[in-house]
């Protein structure tokens, strides 16, 4: 791996770090319950950009196949949250 591969990933990581710390402070203190939701999607999608940055570094294929699982699990969670905002009820 080049030096500047290297050093992309690793700056890469970081800011995606720093904006899944931000996040975190939107989603314990953002004012409204949908502004939570929205934190916690931009949530996955950050940890998900995490798994395939690694997936990368390390040249494994279990990285991108748990970036895939997170990306299923958290569409499907906020699906149900974002139901359940406009509803009150998940199930019908």
């Amino acid at each position: 791996m080049s030096a500047l591969l290297s050093n992309a990933i690793v700056i890469s990581l970081f800011v995606f770090a720093l904006a899944m710390l931000l996040t975190l402070v939107r989603l314990f203190k953002g004012p409204s319950a949908q502004d939570r939701v929205l934190a916690l999607d931009y949530l996955y999608i950050l940890a998900m950009l995490m798994m395939l940055v690694l997936g990368i570094r390390y040249a494994s294929d279990t990285y991108f196949e748990a970036a895939l699982l997170i990306a299923l699990f958290g569409f499907v969670g906020s699906f149900a949250l974002a139901k359940f905002l406009l509803r009150g009820e998940v199930i019908e």
